[in-house]
């Protein structure tokens, strides 16, 4: 098995506590590593460091020299943003290999119109596409991913998954997408405790079996605790009666006793420091047929005129948890923003609330927290409450007193999240919009808000597109397509739909691809096993297009396939 990178003993630190120490890993040929752990602990920095990035550690790293290494960041370099979408990628190779920025671009699903669109003007979905561009256009044997699935929606979520199943080389990917991780990987990482714990197994089984062995410590633990403390005990007694007696055999025996107990306590089983912190939110049921009434409304952006989608006819009461579910684009967020501000408004007609209903609104951006305010001062707005309740408000979400005065400003992404679920929390409100609630939180604080939402007393519409949350949290399913929002029973007629959009734009990508060698554009190779390839994958997608609704067909592109086919069969001689 070839060896593509090691580790040995590295640690790290940004202040006078490690991130983490002493950690040592090897990675093989053909390894799918999930990287999970709560935020803050250091994952990131461990790809950067592993990326060759100028970030101080310690330890030894060893890169085999038959090892093409990409690294596939959060965020867009913004020295990207000014730039078109082929630009950015046709950096990444030299002038005589242009034509893999073309074919990659069509297989990641970007039309021939968006080309020469500029970087900043794609959406988070459409960005992250494009780093992964960036990554594998050099064809990479070890990959680094850094939380590739933020900002995806569900069609993008399925098919990055896809993408990484098929995926030849190795890679590590740093995720707080657990259905992803288990679909994609088969080994994971969890980083906790200053050190990583290494697992066979994918990312559900992995966290079961830290889970267990964390229960086997615990009460070994116990049990040695038992013995530390019959030591001590016994050891105490035997030093006293060695003084009242004077007798220096029984004083010998405590001090004997006394090293054993020592030695113990050195070697006694270490138990995990656990999450640092834990979500609630909780709410009120209000006792009334209806919280929130839509009847022939039209979701419009604030700044256009022109209508997103509508919606008909729809109601929601104490109990309900609704998932609001489509692709990027479709309005969902602008939906609830909307509500939130006819809300405060109450003068839309078409969108009326009980008028005993307290509506909470978690914003993905999470602007209700003012960056001025100190972490004590931005939960007054949430509940007319006393400083020594919001001060036990904040401690048992993990904000040690000496943080209460902090200003909201130096929070991370995380700690915002967990600090406005705080202020939720303690307003106890009827009906709560949730949009994108777990874009900085990890999967633990996900499972927690899980099992919170499923005790909700009150009613929440939430949007998201994290398929674990929105199954195991929600009784019914909105989606919004083709200008519609439609109420589903099963949300996995809705995977289905999505899924089959998914997978007609990758039909769609290679036939274009396809299709495009036929008429002349450069291929890797031009022989005749390739023409025909081409030529079976041309037919098999135009009669799978033929077989679709008509409204679903794509007139322009059967027209553009049935030239290539010709012109296929033409230098094949099949005529």
């Amino acid at each position: 098995m070839s060896t593509y990178l090691s580790a040995q003993s590295l640690s790290t630190a940004f202040s006078s506590e490690p991130l983490f120490e002493s950690v040592s890993f090897t990675i093989h040929r053909g390894d799918k590593i999930g990287l999970i752990g709560h935020n803050g602990c250091g994952k990131s920095t461990l790809l950067k460091i592993l990326s060759g990035q100028p970030i101080g550690y310690s330890g030894q790293i060893a890169l085999s020299k038959q090892c093409l290494l990409a690294y596939v960041e959060q965020s867009l370099p913004t020295s990207l943003l000014s730039v078109s979408l082929l630009q950015a990628l046709a950096e990444q190779v030299s002038v005589d290999a242009l034509w893999k920025v073309e074919r990659l671009l069509s297989e990641l699903g970007f039309s021939p119109n968006q080309w020469q669109q500029p970087v900043q003007e794609l959406s988070g979905g459409q960005q992250m596409r494009l780093l992964l561009a960036r990554a594998v256009i050099n064809q990479p044997d070890l990959l680094l991913l850094d939380e590739p699935s933020n900002h995806l929606d569900l069609p993008a979520l399925l098919w990055l998954e896809s993408y990484l199943r098929s995926w030849q080389g190795s890679f590590v990917l740093v995720s707080h997408d657990d259905t992803l991780l288990d679909k994609v990987t088969h080994c994971t990482w969890i980083m906790r405790d200053k050190t990583l714990h290494h697992f066979n197994l994918s990312c559900s089984a992995a966290r079961q079996a830290l889970i267990e062995r964390d229960e086997t410590d615990r009460l070994r633990h116990q049990s040695e605790q038992k013995e530390i403390d019959r030591l001590a005990h016994s050891a105490k007694r035997l030093a006293t009666w060695g003084k009242v007696y004077d007798n220096e055999d029984l004083a010998r025996k405590a001090k004997t006793m006394q090293a054993r107990k020592e030695r113990l306590e050195a070697q006694q089983t270490q138990l995990s420091d656990g999450a640092p912190w834990t979500l609630r939110l909780q709410g009120d049921t209000l006792p009334a047929n209806r919280l929130l009434a839509i009847e022939q409304f039209f979701v419009k952006p604030a700044s256009d005129s022109s209508a997103l989608f509508s919606v008909d006819s729809k109601q929601v009461k104490s109990g309900d948890r609704i998932a609001i579910i489509g692709r990027n684009g479709t309005g969902k967020s602008t939906f609830l923003n909307c509500l939130y501000a006819l809300y405060q408004q109450q003068e839309e007609a078409s969108v009326q609330f009980h008028p005993s209903c307290q509506l909470g609104y978690y914003d993905q951006s999470l602007h209700q927290l003012h960056d001025d305010d100190s972490l004590i001062d931005a939960l007054q707005p949430f509940a007319p409450i006393g400083d020594e309740l919001r001060k036990r408000a904040l401690i048992s979400a993990g904000f040690e007193f000496q943080r209460h005065q902090q200003k909201i400003a130096s929070l991370s992404g995380g700690e915002r999240s967990r600090l406005l679920f705080v202020g939720l929390t303690l307003a106890r409100y009827h009906l709560v919009l949730l949009d994108e609630p777990t874009n900085h939180l990890d999967l633990e604080g996900k499972e927690e808000l899980i099992s919170t939402l499923q005790d909700y007393q009150g009613a929440v519409l939430l949007v998201s597109h994290d398929r674990r949350l929105i199954e195991q949290s929600c009784n019914r399913f909105w989606l919004i397509d083709e200008g519609q929002l439609s109420e589903y029973l099963d949300i996995e007629a809705i995977y289905r739909r999505l899924s089959d959009d998914s997978n007609e734009l990758a039909s769609d990508s290679d036939a274009q691809s396809a299709a495009a060698s036929a008429t002349g554009t450069p291929a890797h190779h031009c022989d005749e096993e390739v023409l025909l390839q081409q030529l079976i994958e041309l037919e098999a997608c135009l009669d799978a297009d033929c077989r679709r609704k008509a409204k679903h067909q794509k007139p322009a592109l059967q027209a553009k396939w049935r030239q290539a086919i010709i012109q296929l069969k033409t230098r094949l001689e099949l005529f």
